[in-house]
């Protein structure tokens, strides 16, 4: 009985653990959510957002060929959060003590934080680059091969 006590204890502390990083697992990304975002404690990391939608021919071939480059994917693991973030996503979200709601405008409508994330320019695929304070650092639209990706993470 105190066995089962102890363990259902523990298995809740450690559940209600907020700001610890997340488990990152070597040769492959580990990929939040908005959400998970603003409860890791970023410490000196930059953060990657990958604004995406469903239809984006484009968006799927970085998830293939970009995103599953072993050099690319050792160097964003040692030195940025990586986040995928759905800008025609429904559900509210709640970001930097804000939410964003889903309004129907565009192709399939579209969720406002993409619209603050992208600064307005609704292009698809996009990356956008923070600090550690979640401050935008810059917006980068459109398709990027692992080489070309490296290249702009490296000179962040």
């Amino acid at each position: 009985m105190r066995v089962g006590i102890v363990l259902l204890l523990f298995a809740f502390f450690t559940g209600c653990r907020n700001n610890s990083a997340p488990e990152i697992k070597e040769g492959e990304l580990t990929w939040l959510t908005i959400e998970q975002l603003d409860k890791v404690d970023l410490g000196d990391k930059k953060v990657l957002v990958d604004v995406y939608t469903d239809w984006c021919g484009w968006c799927k071939v970085m998830d293939k060929k970009t995103f599953t480059d072993p050099q690319l994917i050792d160097y964003l693991n040692k030195n940025f959060y990586v986040v995928k973030f759905n800008a025609e996503q429904r559900d509210p979200v709640k970001f930097k003590g804000n939410e964003y709601t889903w309004q129907p405008m565009g192709r399939n409508g579209i969720n406002t934080l993409g619209i603050e994330l992208l600064q307005g320019n609704m292009g698809y695929p996009s990356l956008v680059y923070m600090d550690s304070q979640l401050r935008t650092l810059k917006v980068s639209p459109g398709y990027k091969t692992p080489e070309q990706l490296l290249e702009e993470l490296k000179a962040l």
